[in-house]
Parts: structure tokens; sequence; C-alpha cells
């Protein structure tokens, strides 16, 4: 029954997506609705993500599968009419290449880092992003530079990360493995962002391109799931086959199915919501409820899968993630006008 909510939800705001945001404004009921069934797309995602990761280790298989769900979701909505097919022409689609590449390597990074740590270390260590789109920013033209403020909150949060990984009495304490793949989503995330704005925003402004946000996202994920058959082919197949059978004769076949589609199913939702939400509210407030939405992964995950969250891990992840909050807001402040001479 939820799912089929789900369905019904994504299938109204991807059709309608583009034309609220251009009409006289979204109404509060439909942007409480998108962020409520983002935020619970988000915390089922990272349920079933690390349920199907517990269950097989193959996590570049896990992330490769999500995103097969979405293409056959996209495939569908085409397929069907319910939403009108991308017109792109070659120059297009190579635009597009890199962008995918980066989604692919930041989706991935994400599973694996949940795959082989906690899902609320994962989170505190994503919270860190900001710091990385920053550096980013300024290294790879056209440069980015932000307001002081933005980046004296780079402080807290990477400090509130350093914080989180201190345990008491044993000093620093880091999931190296795990602290490195974050890492690896961030970099790729800040460089998807950097090299995908100007290239999305080419796209959504041509209306004949049939490219809204909903088919913006759609053809990055079919993008990065060609650019992660190969990471599953080099770093898996040897021993896919020995993880499968070990994976289903512990838990089942059928278990472990569901678990990696319901994966995929609530990621390719809870981004198509999100997508929504920011077309219609803008950068600034969705980056905002995307930092809340962290505090709800760590606390939901930390009860569902014991996690231990000592003293350390809650101040830390809070001057963290209340940084990111920050920085958000920062980040955007715009220069003020400088006063012509008389």
């Amino acid at each position: 029954l939820q799912l089929k909510r789900l369905l019904s939800i994504s299938t109204i705001t991807s059709t309608n997506m583009g034309s609220s945001a251009a009409a006289s404004g979204p109404s509060s009921l439909k942007l409480v609705g998108l962020v409520a069934a983002w935020y619970a797309g988000n915390t089922l995602y990272n349920i079933y993500n690390k349920k199907a990761t517990n269950m097989i280790h193959a996590h570049w298989f896990v992330a490769a599968a999500q995103l097969v769900v979405g293409v056959v979701w996209s495939m569908v909505m085409w397929g069907t009419g319910m939403r009108k097919t991308p017109n792109l022409t070659a120059s297009d689609i190579a635009a597009c290449v890199p962008i995918g590449l980066f989604a692919c390597l930041a989706h991935a990074g994400s599973v694996l880092a949940m795959g082989v740590g906690a899902v609320s270390f994962a989170q505190i260590v994503k919270a860190c992003e900001p710091a990385f789109a920053a550096v980013i920013g300024l290294l790879l033209p056209p440069i980015d530079v932000k307001p002081m403020l933005a980046y004296a909150m780079l402080i807290p949060i990477v400090g509130g990360v350093g914080l989180a990984c201190v345990k008491e009495g044993k000093g620093v304490d880091i999931n190296v493995t795990a602290f490195a793949w974050a890492s690896m989503a961030n970099m790729a995330a800040a460089l998807k962002g950097k090299v995908g704005g100007s290239v999305t925003k080419s796209l959504k402004g041509d209306k004949s391109k049939n490219m809204d946000s909903a088919n913006v996202y759609a053809v990055m994920n079919i993008i990065s799931f060609l650019f992660n058959v190969p990471m599953v082919v080099i770093a898996e197949m040897d021993t896919l086959q020995v993880e499968w059978d070990k994976a289903t004769a512990e838990h089942g076949a059928q278990a472990l199915i569901i678990n990696i589609a319901l994966s995929g199913f609530f990621f390719y939702i809870y981004n198509e919501f999100a997508f929504a939400f920011t077309a219609n509210v803008g950068a600034v407030t969705s980056s905002v409820l995307n930092t809340a939405k962290r505090v709800i992964i760590i606390v939901v995950s930390s009860i569902v899968f014991v996690e231990p969250m000592e003293r350390n891990t809650v101040i830390g992840s809070a001057i963290a993630i209340g940084g990111t909050f920050a920085y958000s807001l920062a980040s955007k402040v715009k220069p003020a006008a400088k006063k012509k001479k008389a």
C-alpha cells in the first residue's frame, strides 16, 4: 500500500513539477508532501541499502542493481507516455557523460561506505561535502568564491566530524575504509555539482529537449548505471557468484532480492522528490532541509541497526551538521552592492 501511494505521488509530482514552479507558486501542502516523501524515501533507502549490503558482500553489484530499478522506472514512464521522452542530441548526451560518471562514483561511494561501516558514521562523514565543494569551487573554472563566513563554517564541519571519530578511552577510532568511500562520494558529488550546473541549466532551459528536473535525473541515472557496470566486472565479477550463493544460502534469495529492489526503488524515488522540491523552492531551502535529513537518518539507523552513539559522536555530529546548515545559508548570501561615489 505504501509503495502504491509513493508510486502515484511520484507520477503526479514528476508530471507537474515543471509547470507548478512556473505558475503562481507551489502550495504549502504540496511542499510539505514533497519533503515528507523525500525524507521517508531517503530514510527507507538507507535502511534497505544497509540490509542488502549486510547480506551480500558485493557492494558494487548492489549499487548497480539499485540503479537498474531507476532505469526500468524511467523506461516505463517514457514508454507509457506518462512522462515526455527526452529529445537529446549526441552532443547533449556527451555533455551529460561526466555528470553521470560523478553521479556513479557518488552513489557507489555511499553504498560502499555504508556497506563496510555504520550508516550513522557514513552520514557524519558525508556532512563534510561542503568542504569538498568549496575546494572544487576554487580549483576548477569558473572559480566560485564563497563569502568568508561560508568558509568559516567549514571549521565546525571538519572539527565536528573529527570529534565524532574520537572514542572515549580509545582516542581516534576511524573505520578507514568507510571514511575513504564516503570521502570519495563527497568528492564525486562536489564534482558533479560543479560540472553539471551549467549543463543541466541549459538542458532544462530548452523546452524542445523535454528535460525537466525528473528527466534530467533519469538520464543521469542511466549514464551512472552504464559507468557502474564496468566497476562490477573489475572489482567483483570473480567472486560475485560465490558471494551470491553464500548470501542466498544464509538469507534466502527472496529476502536478498527484495532488499536490493526496495533500496533501488526508494533511492530513485527520494531523488525524484528531492529534485521536485528543489525545482519548486530553490537550492538554499533544499540545502537546509538536506542537512536536517541527515539527523533523521542518523537517529533512525542508530535505532534500527543498534549502532552505538557515544557522547563524542553525538556532539561531533551535531556540530558538523550545524556547521553544514550554517554553510548552506552563508554560501548563498549575496555581497552587498557597492555604493557609487557622488
